[in-house]
């Protein structure tokens, strides 16, 4: 029986000495040049003129990068709303805005050339926040409507009316290592593209859209990122672009690092949330009937605003049963940059609006918070959604007594009332909130994964598949499942870096979906190579298929035994194929995207949080 042990990260030691590479730490290859991206420092403006002599004539500049430069599409936008141009074109909208790009001999000459570019602009106004936005009819979609029941004869009915608004600000990744690429230009125009991002596959598809090239004319290769949390599921795209674009132009290998403040202005945030809520409820703290409009900052691109915003409307709910509700998102196109997927993608911020509503029941009612989440929880009797997905294994009831129990809520809420009722300046605050996730892309298309394992004649296992490791540890887990499959040690399993000549069509890895895609893919590569040398053991050694188990280290067929590297020796002798793809779609979901109505997740994950704060009321802190 295969021993299960925890397994640390595979990347751990070699990050606590250094010697985990990532692209910066890879040797430039001979030759390599730096990019480097001059900015708008208006948010919207006309270009009227644009000179750049000035700026290729500088010492150390080898190439200047225009739009006029790209031989394919000039839009690199993830949705292909053909809103995104590579560089600005005739204005720009946003401050930070790509104008161009100079490739020079080191990124300080590249930055210090950039200086002397002539552009004339004219300026115009710009919409920067939401509410300016919703004035404007400002939208990149037009508004998402979603109803069940009658809310409106819910609330004109209900004892208690309620309304408010809440909102959200946006947020940094702040992943460790900046955005970086590193192009290099290879015979018959390919271009292998060495790139900090979860989405390699659209890598791939829009820098070869963008060079007019076959997707197979370009590869891209990640071994690991020092962080990423959404940032580079989209927006790390600009930047491979410029390396395989000035590498195409020069003829070099081109690099694209990004500083920490470029990083800042160049890439997208997490969506500020304003919610709007209207909410009628009993006596007890049932909500009877609730509305919402969800107004999002979206930035100046479509990006994958729509997807975050959708999550927001999925997720109003959290976990509470709404059984007469409407919601209403707005979309808004700012003059900001634009934002982007980012941990969560949109599900917190829907979240928020609702658990704000249920603070306000419980002050109104002079009750705990506590008492009125659970009386509105989902129940085996009220368990479908407002989009019609039926809500199973429902466990948070038992989960949230449990929690209470072990921190002993009500006992630490009489301690923290009797403390703020004798503190002016300093008050604490108690919660216990539950969260309920839908796990899935809520793009169906996206849930698919491809996993290719090759064994080799010493009974060694190579494993690849189509996600990326970005600290999460997906890469060791995804070993794990192959070495248990097997029932050989996770040592015997080489972990490879995520490449596209190797599994193509790759969705990103996001969505909490990395493992539950890419370990299934494996798991089902394992599935035809164990099939594969079962039967060889059966030809050698008699038995039948469904006696054969693999497990320490070990094929056991009937009474005979022998080891994995040996029965696997055998069947190369036996000249059986000991390589194989494995594929994995999620099974059962469905989504029409205009009714908004179907099961988009295969699951939901539930969790509770309890947590204390003390702050100061002087300073906020």
């Amino acid at each position: 029986m295969t021993i299960q042990v925890s397994q640390r990260h595979d990347s751990a030691v070699k990050q606590v000495c250094g010697e985990a590479v990532y692209i910066d730490d890879m040797p430039e290859p001979q030759g390599t040049l730096h990019a480097y991206i001059a900015q708008s420092h208006l948010a919207h403006a006309k270009i009227l003129s644009c000179d750049l002599s000035g700026v290729i004539a500088q010492p150390g500049v080898v190439a200047v990068l225009t739009l006029d430069d790209i031989p394919g599409s000039h839009d690199i936008s993830c949705a292909h709303a053909d809103d995104e141009p590579l560089f600005a074109k005739r204005y720009v909208q946003f401050a930070g805005q790509a104008l161009f790009a100079v490739v020079a001999e080191s990124v300080d000459a590249a930055r210090r050339a950039s200086k002397f570019a002539n552009i004339q602009f004219e300026e115009l106004p710009a919409i920067l926040t939401i509410d300016q936005a919703m004035e404007k009819q400002s939208f990149i979609h037009a508004p998402r409507r979603v109803r069940r029941g009658d809310p409106d004869r819910a609330l004109s009915h209900s004892p208690h009316r309620l309304k408010g608004r809440i909102s959200t600000g946006g947020q940094e990744h702040f992943y460790l290592e900046s955005q970086i690429s590193l192009a290099l230009p290879g015979e018959d125009d390919e271009v292998l593209i060495f790139c900090s991002t979860q989405n390699p596959s659209e890598i791939q598809n829009i820098c070869a859209r963008m060079l007019d090239l076959p997707d197979a004319a370009v590869k891209v290769h990640v071994r690991r990122m020092g962080g990423a949390f959404g940032g580079k599921e989209t927006q790390a795209t600009q930047f491979a672009a410029i390396a395989a674009l000035g590498a195409r132009k020069t003829g070099r290998p081109v690099k694209m690092r990004l500083d920490r403040d470029d990083d800042m202005r160049l890439t997208g945030k997490r969506h500020a949330f304003v919610i709007d809520y209207d909410v009628g409820f009993d006596d007890s703290g049932r909500i009877l009937g609730i509305k919402f409009q969800q107004k999002v900052r979206c930035g100046y691109a479509t990006d994958l605003s729509g997807a975050v915003a959708d999550r927001g409307v999925f997720h109003c709910d959290n976990a509470y049963f709404l059984e007469n509700v409407s919601v209403e998102s707005f979309r808004c196109r700012t003059n900001t940059v634009s934002d982007t997927a980012f941990r969560g993608f949109g599900t917190p911020q829907g979240m928020i609006g609702i658990e704000r509503a249920m603070l306000d029941i419980a002050h109104h009612l002079a009750m705990d918070p506590l008492e009125v989440r659970k009386r509105n929880l989902y129940d085996p009797v009220r368990a479908q959604t407002h989009y019609g997905q039926s809500v199973e294994n429902f466990i948070l009831p038992e989960l949230i007594d449990q929690l209470a129990q072990t921190s002993n809520y009500q006992q630490r809420r009489s301690e923290i009332q009797e403390f703020n009722s004798t503190n002016a300046v300093f008050r604490k605050g108690i919660a216990l909130t539950p969260v309920m996730m839908g796990i899935c892309f809520s793009r169906t298309h996206l849930n698919q994964a491809g996993a290719l394992i090759n064994i080799y004649k010493d009974g060694s296992i190579s494993l690849n598949h189509g996600g990326t490791e970005m600290g999460q540890g997906l890469f060791v887990k995804v070993a794990q499942i192959v070495a248990h499959e097997f029932g050989v040690s996770v040592d015997r399993v080489r972990i490879t870096a995520t490449n596209t000549e190797k599994v193509p069509n790759t969705s990103p890895t996001a969505s909490s979906a990395g493992v539950d895609l890419n370990g299934m893919a494996a798991r089902d590569a394992t599935q035809k190579l164990k099939r594969r040398l079962a039967e060889t053991a059966v030809r050698h050694y008699g038995g039948t298929i469904d006696q054969v188990r693999f497990e320490d280290g070990h094929v056991h067929v009937g009474a005979h035994s022998i080891s994995f590297s040996k029965l696997v020796e055998l069947a190369y002798l036996d000249r059986v194929s000991l390589s194989a793809t494995g594929f994995f779609k999620t099974p059962e979901i469905h989504f029409d995207q205009q009714a908004f109505q179907g099961r988009p997740f295969l699951y939901f994950a539930y969790g509770a949080a309890f947590a204390e704060v003390l702050v100061e009321t002087l300073t906020g802190e």
